[in-house]
């Protein structure tokens, strides 16, 4: 009876250390407060830095028919962002070599053309064995359509305790009722 009891609480045990260890995991795939990024000036940034605020992430390219959308995501920041938004761009040259720039040239183009004051990050990977290890978190997590980012601006909705949320194609611009309607409600969330 000793040895059944004993065995019995050790089963009971790592049950819940599996469960627990499978939580974990699934928090893990859908949330981005694990991860580090650079700045468009080099800076180390944790993305947990951003608790407690919603954020767009997406991948922004200078030369692109989607460009134009830097107006609509400058105005969607200044309107939201004193309500705890974030924009963070991640410039990228996947996708036809529509962002050949330094990130100095970037800087300077979002700033010249689009008067941007959101958060640019540094050029990086977002298809491929080099793909930054946020975007691998973005496309697979469970709570949106999983997949490979298809082209420049493609939009990702983060909550404010970093889960993953929402996922936008590019053709679905910044200041659309679509993103508008989710934003504002994941705005008013606690």
């Amino acid at each position: 009876m000793k040895n059944f009891v004993k065995n019995l609480f050790l089963f009971v045990i790592i049950i819940f250390l599996n469960q627990s260890y499978a939580d974990g995991e699934k928090n893990m795939k859908n949330s981005i407060y694990d991860l580090t990024v650079k700045d468009i000036n080099g800076k180390e940034i944790k993305l947990s830095d951003y608790k407690g605020k919603v954020l767009m992430i997406v991948n922004v390219a200078s030369k692109c028919g989607f460009t134009p959308q830097y107006e609509g995501l400058q105005k969607i920041y200044e309107k939201y962002k004193d309500k705890g938004f974030e924009i963070l761009a991640f410039p990228c040259n996947d996708f036809g070599g529509q962002e050949p720039g330094t990130n100095e040239e970037i800087k300077e183009f979002c700033s010249t053309n689009y008067n941007v004051t959101f958060k640019l990050f540094d050029k990086i990977k977002i298809l491929g064995e080099n793909k930054s290890p946020l975007y691998h978190r973005l496309i697979n997590s469970d709570n949106v359509e999983k997949g490979d980012v298809k082209w420049n601006f493609e939009k990702f909705l983060v909550d404010k305790n970093g889960n993953i949320r929402a996922r936008f194609r590019s053709k679905v611009k910044p200041e659309s009722e679509e993103i508008i309607t989710e934003l504002e409600k994941l705005l008013q969330e606690k």
